[in-house]
């Protein structure tokens, strides 16, 4: 494992090749990311490639195959060639090989970036289908983020504004499947604003569709804005270990989703997808501020 580390007058980032994972992020010396103390979660800022979330059955089909996969994919769990460095800036590439080819039967080209300014970092996925048929995939990130779940909040924003009435979330399965029930619960929210407390999330994750929220802030007690994740994807999660009580909250923009419990569709059926052609590429980033 190497790690890279690029820095400026406010923030401190360091990147892991395996799996291209930020490990810490300081702004003015003070560590925003989980330290991945494998008491809770052993991961800090895995991406999600090239499934989001849990397969039904951990198994998915495509043009008549069967193929098994694991939750999230696999990218998290390889190593990456860094391809750029500069003052500012990281880039990681990840492209298929015999093993991936094995359990998802396309050809690929994995770029993760990340670039820092004076307000805060970037992170630019992009994806890249050299080959000659279409090609399906979901991507999404997991950043978990120190936070007191028993004093801070939630800020939830949409298009600059604070979210009107409650969001709608969701629920996964916890019989250890990671798909979704048929559940759907309300989450409360006073002008936008979300208690944080352990319970929250006794159920799993909570999973936001419909591009509820642009942006998710953590904010002290006292009202302080700790941290702010902004993205543009079609739906997010929020995570947090269930009946640990863990010192971190994972904010997770997606472009992806795990399959509904039972869904025994092709992988070009799967909600949230994402579909390229030959040659295309696929780019989107959100921003840690």
């Amino acid at each position: 494992m190497i790690k890279y580390n690029i820095k400026n007058d406010i923030y401190n980032l360091t990147v892991s090749d395996h799996g291209a994972e930020i490990t810490s992020l300081l702004k003015n010396g003070k560590e925003l990311m989980w330290n991945a103390d494998p008491a809770f979660w052993g991961r800090t800022s895995p991406v999600l490639f090239p499934q989001v979330g849990a397969v039904w059955e951990k198994k998915f089909r495509h043009d008549g195959k069967t193929y098994e996969m694991g939750q999230h994919g696999f990218a998290r769990d390889m190593d990456f060639k860094m391809i750029s460095q500069t003052s500012d800036e990281l880039v990681f590439e990840l492209r298929d090989n015999e093993e991936t080819l094995a359990k998802y039967p396309f050809s690929f080209v994995l770029r993760l970036g990340y670039k820092i300014t004076d307000d805060g970092v970037e992170v630019i996925w992009e994806v890249e289908n050299p080959s000659d048929s279409d090609m399906f995939f979901s991507i999404g990130g997991h950043p978990a983020f120190n936070c007191d779940l028993n004093k801070d909040k939630l800020l939830f924003m949409n298009k600059g504004n604070k979210v009107s009435g409650n969001l709608v979330s969701d629920v996964i399965m916890l019989d250890g499947s990671g798909c979704l029930s048929d559940k759907t619960k309300e989450v409360v929210l006073e002008e936008g604003v979300l208690a944080l407390k352990p319970e929250l999330f006794d159920e799993d994750a909570l999973v936001i569709e419909n591009r509820q929220a642009d942006s998710v802030a953590i904010i002290s007690a006292d009202g302080e804005t700790l941290l702010t994740v902004s993205f543009d994807a079609p739906l997010f999660g929020v995570w947090s270990p269930d009946h640990k009580n863990a010192p971190f909250v994972c904010i997770e923009p997606w472009y992806g989703r795990c399959d509904r419990a039972g869904f025994a569709g092709d992988l070009s059926e799967r909600e949230y997808g994402n579909k390229l052609g030959a040659g295309e590429k696929f780019r989107v980033s959100y921003t840690i501020a």
